[in-house]
């Protein structure tokens, strides 16, 4: 049975539909998908054009807003909404240390993961369309990773949209993984840069809790090991429009004083948890570099190979001279899935994506070439996470893609300033800007 239920200003109905876990088996193993349907108090009775978001990520579910936040109000305006959790995220058949073991042992894992990629995401959607809009094509908002998908849409299934919105998201058509955190790693260098600029006092401070990490075995509160990398791989918040500042109230109250001497506080370690921990959305680390993959060349655990060509980003070097701790940013390391207690289970399937071999194309550079529907992107400028150059000479391979560059908002500008982002956008697929 559908069930609906109200919040302020908004209907919201569950929606659950079974497609195949793998599309050119539609006859094998069918998984669940869960999405939400939200649509205005006032427009309940109206025929409404659709719009489906796709999250970033990978391995989000799609936003439980409460009410007309961010971005939604705006594209209540004008549209149905449909919040698809993507496959293995939120109550979509969820893929973790619990459920990934039904599948077997770590080979078998792994095979199963190699459906959960952008490619498959589109062929969802694309079997969910006809129920959801009576065959009508639909409006697609990919955030981050969404965007990702949202051009491997374009790429093999134009047909199904109207137009197509995109904000942080343009990837390389082919870059490999070691491409695109070669790109990476200055970006941050930048962005650590900045908020030590901003907080020069956070110098010392980052200084002072990785010299202790290296000097103590620290196990937060659910068995997280939080070793000197793991503290630096904090720096991911500073790719979002509040995230320096927030990293910095972290630092500023690290350490209480006890019988034993200083110790970070209970309250530093409740927090960082929150932050470090995969608990929520294991799927992110797992198919993070299997996202890029193309070909028959592995990811090979690109960001960890990569960073070494980066010595700067070393906390035990950096610590023997007087020079600032680099935090990193978006990045998944072996060691990930040694402190987290949620993937140490996944380490030998993440090692297996790893070597994977096989990887089918995500992109049709030529079909893009000849694109027809309507689309326009938000890059913003110096995005930590997603490389501005590769996502200009992607914004130029699409025809007809129309681009809004600024460096008003970074890469959650569709949260931090929903409505006027989707606003601007749809406005350039329409040409009224």
């Amino acid at each position: 049975m559908t069930a609906s239920y109200r919040q302020p200003g908004v209907v919201l109905t569950d929606r659950r539909f079974t497609v195949p876990l793998d599309h050119d088996d539609p006859a094998g193993e069918r998984i669940e998908l869960y999405a939400r349907e939200v649509v205005g108090c006032d427009k309940t009775d109206q025929d409404l054009p659709w719009l489906v978001y796709l999250q970033g990520g990978p391995g989000f579910g799609a936003n439980r807003f409460v009410g007309t936040q961010a971005w939604l109000g705006r594209a209540l305006k004008e549209f149905r909404v449909l919040l698809l959790d993507q496959r293995g995220t939120g109550a979509s058949t969820p893929a973790d240390r619990q459920t990934l073991p039904l599948r077997g042992g770590p080979r078998e894992q792994a095979d199963y993961l190699a459906h959960f990629r952008a490619d498959s995401i589109v062929r969802d959607c694309e079997a969910i369309r006809p129920e959801v809009t009576g065959g009508a094509p639909w409006t697609v908002l990919g955030q981050s990773f969404g965007g990702f998908c949202t051009v491997s849409y374009l790429s093999t299934a134009p047909e199904g949209l109207s137009a197509a919105v995109i904000t942080g998201g343009l990837p390389s058509l082919d870059a490999h993984a070691d491409d695109v955190y070669r790109a990476a790693y200055p970006r941050i260098e930048r962005k650590v840069a900045a908020h030590y600029a901003r907080y020069p006092q956070d110098v010392e401070r980052a200084r002072r809790i990785a010299e202790h990490l290296l000097a103590h075995e620290v196990v937060l509160p659910n068995g997280y090991r939080l070793t000197v990398e793991a503290f630096q791989s904090l720096g991911i918040a500073l790719g979002r429009s509040d995230g320096s500042h927030r990293l910095h109230y972290l630092l500023e109250d690290a350490f209480v004083r006890t019988p034993q001497g200083p110790a970070l506080s209970d309250a530093f370690q409740e927090e960082v948890l929150g932050l470090l921990s995969f608990a929520g959305h294991p799927l992110y680390a797992l198919v993070h570099e299997a996202c890029y993959g193309q070909g028959e060349r592995p990811t090979a655990w690109s960001a960890e190979r990569v960073r070494a060509e980066f010595p700067q980003f070393d906390a035990a070097k950096t610590l023997t001279g007087d020079g600032p701790l680099l935090f990193t940013g978006e990045s998944i390391h072996p060691w990930t899935f040694d402190t987290d207690p949620a993937l140490r289970p996944l380490r030998e399937t993440a090692e297996e994506l790893a070597a994977r071999t096989d990887w089918k194309p995500l992109y049709d550079p030529a079909r893009l070439a000849v694109n027809e529907v309507p689309v326009a992107a938000a890059v913003y400028h110096d995005d930590m996470y997603v490389d501005t150059a590769h996502s200009l000479q992607t914004a130029r391979a699409i025809r007809g893609l129309r681009t809004w560059v600024t460096d008003e908002y970074e890469h959650d500008g569709v949260r931090a300033s929903g409505p006027r982002v989707l606003d601007r956008l749809l406005a350039l697929t329409r040409d009224e800007v």
